[in-house]
């Protein structure tokens, strides 16, 4: 039997082959590594062009799971998420025709251009790890991640996600451009055969299961923990904002914070954890009064306000 690898290996090597494809994100991928950990979904909020979608696809080849991809439209419907039953002449019985939810990772491309009915489509999924399609009840392959793209820069055509389906988004995770330097890397590496036609599997990524449950032994302190209680309520009561966070974005970044040390080869977690994973796991899930945001308050800097008012109370 395989010795299972530590999560401090098992992200380094993701970490090392997704690389090959993207240059210099690496706490992107750590930032969708902790995700995968934590068995949540990702959303990733960025301009075209700056390697979404070949993230995605590396991520989901250097594990060797199973990878769909969706491009999302305005005509798109929820049967082409869900899948559809197919009437079978031969024996006059439906026969059910999965779709590409059916798959360990799924990309849903420019999620915010499909109209809200097909967006709900997801919630079950994303909250459930199974489907609903006409009466029956499918569950999902696992691991299970949606990672979804949208455009922050370009509105007409498009949906926005309600609060409660952001919600769902275990993390936000911003690329943004390369530095000069990583870019003129990104040309060489790109010189002849693209990288990602190369890429293979540097791991197995049915391992992931295990790992998600030995995050959970990952220690975190009573102290911590009431650190993590003190900057959810504190979102709640703020007079800038009409949603702080949830119990469900407390757990997450109780979760994340786990999951983090873990990839850094830590049985414990640290406060500058909960400090460094607050805004991926908690800036899209805040919504900011209408007069403050005229004001210029936005989600990110109420949420700096909060980590510097709130007293961690424990030493790092």
């Amino acid at each position: 039997m395989t010795e299972r690898p530590s999560i401090r290996d098992f992200a380094a090597t993701v970490r090392s082959n997704v690389a090959r494809v993207i240059v210099g994100k690496a706490e992107a991928v750590d930032l969708l590594l902790v995700a995968l950990l934590c068995g949540g979904h990702a959303l990733i909020e960025d301009v075209p062009g700056v390697g979404k979608t070949m993230l995605a696809r590396a991520l989901a080849i250097s594990l060797g799971l199973g990878f769909r991809r969706l491009q999302c439209t305005p005509d798109l419907m929820p049967n082409d998420v869900l899948g559809v039953s197919v009437y079978n002449p031969r024996d006059a019985s439906f026969v059910f025709q999965p779709g590409p939810i059916f798959s360990n990772i799924l990309l849903a491309d420019e999620i915010n251009r499909a109209t809200p009915r097909t967006q709900s489509a997801l919630l079950e999924a994303m909250g459930e790890g199974q489907v609903t399609v006409d009466g029956t009840t499918r569950v999902l392959q696992r691991p299970f991640l949606v990672l979804a793209t949208q455009n922050p820069v370009e509105f007409e055509g498009t949906f926005p996600l309600p609060e409660a389906q952001l919600d769902r988004f275990f993390i936000e995770v911003a690329l943004g451009y390369p530095t000069p330097e990583e870019e003129a890397q990104m040309l060489r590496v790109l010189a002849g055969v693209h990288p990602i036609e190369t890429l293979t599997a540097v791991v197995d990524g049915q391992v992931l299961l295990e790992l998600q449950r030995a995050v959970w032994s990952v220690h975190v302190d009573d102290l911590l923990r009431d650190y993590i209680i003190r900057l959810a309520n504190t979102t709640r009561t703020h007079p800038d904002l009409v949603l702080g966070a949830s119990p469900r974005a407390t757990l997450a970044l109780f979760r994340a914070t786990q999951a983090f040390a873990a990839l850094h080869g830590r049985d414990y977690a640290l406060p500058d954890d909960v400090k460094r994973l607050a805004h991926p796991i908690w800036r899209h899930r805040l919504l900011v009064r209408p007069e403050s945001a005229l004001r210029g308050r936005t989600a990110a800097a109420l949420l700096d306000s909060v980590l510097a008012e709130v007293d961690v109370g424990i030493e790092n």
